[in-house]
């Protein structure tokens, strides 16, 4: 066989189920031939957030792969892989590649080069026997450590050499966890022991080792409110009445209140990193960090202690020491489920106007509000777009089980979510799966539509149309005024219809019920539905 079949077989081998692809790339029939299904996007970029969107909720355990082609195809990903990278997504990045013997002669595009910054392992299939060890590096990789993004740069001398079939003797790619040192155990419990107010805060790594039941067990033994990243939004269900909720770039200020008041703050699955799309930590604070990567040790913050291991087995190992040791630690703390709930009370009184609203144009709170209540919340996958969507949809969407909400950031690519809807719809044909955007993501985007359409994957998008391009135009004025910057002019819901999905345009809160439970139950009868939604620009934010 030729070595692009011998990749096949592997991929298979290994379980793969899809292809998210863009052609030309001779893999994609390959791989069709052995029974993997080949899902052609729109886009490079559309490929790779539809892979991610997979990849986080089928959580690594199901192989997210994409190919593309050399040179422009993988070029137009960087952006795509980038935000991967920043998400801490494992997918596997296929490209091909011209002839060795170019290598280094410009123009010709280096993509191991290019991209080892925003992956976790870039290699060149330097030779057709190399096939088997190299994928099934790739796939250790991907499954072992912290999650991230792996490429193999397949050039077309080994795409094209003879090859035996590999199969037989492969042996597929492992996944590991490692646990904590005990002595470190020992000194973290000391320190959540003697806190007169610890707090928890958890990220996506609680995800990734579906360490949601220890999260619970262990806040709940020692009375601590527990706030988590954007990314882990949904490891803690927000039901519960130690929940904070979220910090991104907005969020309830029960997350901020409580993280001036704790004397130690415990960051388990999360890389505490100082971003503006992530609650900051007060100075002074006793901190103790349980990560998988080394690399987030003392990063932004200075650590009093660390755990260094897969967040469930970190927090079994703190369990076990802590009952080990009696004593009740959450009796001491009884006032703050009573405390969480008066400020939740006093938000929700704050914020109901908003959600009242019989504005029109809309208030995006009003239509959120309205989706909420329509939806069953343990049976749907929420995930927003960068912008305005993310900043007023994270703070009130609750969150009650994991991977309920896709939340992403750091790096924030207009237009990512809905190809994450996409593949998460995939993951979980199960699940009630929604994107909400705002009318500029549309733009970057909104042909994915059509890959929704033609693949038959049905979701329903939630546009928020208010005119506007950004709020970022708030700071041109100039620009604004003279050059056009403001306003749009589209007609999204007439868009869907000319991609194949179901448009509605929404213009009055009194349609909105109406209207979402004709969405909802169009997707579930396998109809891909979009819901222009005419809202007014909205200033009201969460924030700290």
């Amino acid at each position: 066989m030729k070595g692009v079949d011998a990749i096949a077989s592997l991929l298979a081998a290994e379980g793969t189920e899809y292809l998210f692809c863009f052609p030309d790339n001779t893999l994609i029939e390959a791989a069709a031939a052995r029974g993997i299904r080949p899902l052609v996007a729109r886009s490079e970029r559309g490929a790779v957030s539809m892979a991610d969107g997979f990849a986080r909720v089928a959580n690594g355990r199901r192989p997210a792969v994409v190919a593309v082609q050399y040179g422009p195809g993988i070029e137009n990903s960087f952006g795509a892989v980038a935000q991967a990278f920043s998400d801490s997504s494992p997918v596997l990045i296929l490209c091909g590649h011209i002839s060795d013997r170019r290598l280094g002669q410009a123009p010709t595009f280096d993509s191991v080069a290019s991209f080892r910054e925003i992956t976790k392992w870039a290699v060149r299939i330097n030779a057709a026997e190399r096939i088997p060890e190299l994928l099934r590096r790739a796939f250790v990789y991907l499954r072992t450590g912290r999650p991230g993004p792996v490429l193999l740069d397949v050039p077309s001398e080994v795409a094209n050499a003879d090859v035996d079939d590999p199969v037989a003797g492969y042996v597929a790619g492992v996944r590991a966890r490692s646990g904590p040192d005990h002595r470190d155990v020992v000194a973290a419990a000391d320190a959540l022991s003697a806190a007169r107010l610890p707090v928890i805060h958890a990220g996506q790594g609680v995800l990734y080792a579906e360490a949601t039941a220890e999260l619970v067990e262990l806040a709940e033994l020692i009375g601590a409110p527990v706030a988590t990243s954007l990314p882990g939004k949904s490891a803690f269900p927000e039901d519960h009445p130690l929940s904070l909720g979220a910090g991104g770039k907005t969020g309830l200020r029960t997350v901020s209140h409580y993280l001036d008041e704790a004397d130690l703050i415990f960051g388990v699955g999360s890389s505490l990193t100082r971003t503006v799309f992530a609650a900051p930590i007060p100075p002074g604070k006793v901190a103790i960090q349980a990560t998988i990567d080394e690399r987030d040790l003392s990063k932004d913050y200075p650590l009093r202690h660390a755990l260094l291991g897969d967040a469930a087995l970190v927090l079994r190992a703190l369990l076990d020491e802590l009952r080990g040791r009696g004593g009740d630690l959450a009796a001491s703390r009884t006032e703050v489920i009573r405390e969480i709930a008066a400020l939740k009370s006093e938000i929700e009184d704050e914020w109901r106007p908003h959600f009242a609203s019989d504005e029109v144009p809309m208030s995006p709170y009003r239509v959120i509000g309205e989706l909420i209540g329509a939806v069953d919340l343990r049976t749907t996958i929420i995930t927003h777009d960068s912008g305005l969507p993310r900043d007023q949809l994270a703070p009130f969407w609750p969150a009650l089980v994991p991977r309920a909400y896709l939340g992403w950031g750091k790096s924030t690519h207009l237009g990512y979510g809905l190809g994450l809807a996409l593949g998460a719809k995939l993951a979980d044909p199960s699940k009630l799966v929604i994107n909400v955007m705002g009318d500029s993501a549309i733009g970057m985007s909104g042909m994915e539509l059509e890959t929704g359409s033609r693949l038959r994957i049905p979701i329903l998008t939630i546009v928020f149309n208010n005119g506007g391009m950004s709020f970022y135009e708030r700071g041109y004025p100039i620009a604004t005024r003279e050059y056009g910057l403001k306003y749009l002019h589209g007609d999204y819901a007439a868009l869907a219809r000319a991609l194949g999905v179901r448009g509605e345009r929404v213009t009055e809160p009194g349609e909105l019920a109406g209207a979402i439970g004709r969405a909802v139950h169009a997707v579930g009868n396998g109809e891909s539905v979009l819901l222009e939604m005419m809202t007014k620009e909205e200033d009201a934010l969460a924030t700290w």
